[in-house]
């Protein structure tokens, strides 16, 4: 029986690569890739040549059956994401899921995720918290910002750029305008940054000067 590696991939600064990342995913048989483009960029920067193949939210249904199969028979293979660590936010519970529940090994090496520095850096309380990836777009979205209107831990969100806006002016409305908020954008990239401050400062700031890049929102728990 083959094997399944989840390794995480740079979020910006491409020498976020750990040695063993690199070593295992020379010597798979296949590596299983978001974005076959994206992911190409990077192994090639790193001159591997191992075999990719598409595996994103678009066909993951489709396609785990036909790739555990692969690995019972044999193939060790490895699992990347356009950025940061496979299933966080990112395709990779469903094969992980399928294969622990088959009886393959699963390992999923440390490196890159985005709401780490991100929480680190936001000098927010960091012994508990809770990820809550992206809030829901339309259905659901109010009950569930009720719901975490009353959780007293850290909250850490990914958020686009284009809905960065509205998602702040909901945080004033559910959370209250004095609620700590930091927003941290294209960490580990030339012009990363942390914006911290009340959750109707940090609006302020974003309305005056629109937001680009990858985003990862954290916020104070209620007191």
């Amino acid at each position: 029986m083959g094997k399944l590696y989840l390794i995480p991939t740079p979020i910006g600064n491409l020498e976020d690569m750990t040695f063993r990342s690199l070593r295992i995913l020379k010597e798979v048989d296949v590596i299983l890739a978001e974005d076959t483009r994206t992911s190409g960029k990077l192994l090639q920067h790193y001159e591997i040549v191992t075999p990719m193949q598409p595996h994103h939210m678009h066909n993951e249904h489709k396609t785990v059956d036909a790739v555990v199969k692969r690995i019972q028979a044999g193939e060790t293979m490895a699992l990347i994401s356009d950025a940061g660590t496979p299933a966080i936010s990112d395709p990779g519970f469903l094969l992980t899921r399928a294969c622990v529940d088959r009886g393959i090994e699963v390992d999923c090496l440390p490196g890159a995720t985005a709401f780490v520095p991100a929480l680190v850096n936001s000098a927010l309380p960091n012994d508990r918290f809770v990820f809550e990836g992206f809030l829901p777009p339309k259905k659901g979205r109010q009950t569930r910002l009720k719901i975490l209107a009353e959780e007293n831990r850290t909250m850490v969100f990914y958020e686009s750029p284009y809905k960065l806006l509205k998602t702040l002016i909901d945080f004033v409305s559910y959370f209250g305008a004095d609620r700590p908020v930091s927003v941290s954008r294209e960490l580990s990239k030339l012009y990363e940054e942390t914006v911290r401050g009340s959750a109707e400062e940090v609006l302020r700031h974003y309305s005056d000067k629109p937001p680009k890049g990858e985003i990862v929102v954290v916020v104070g728990g209620k007191k």
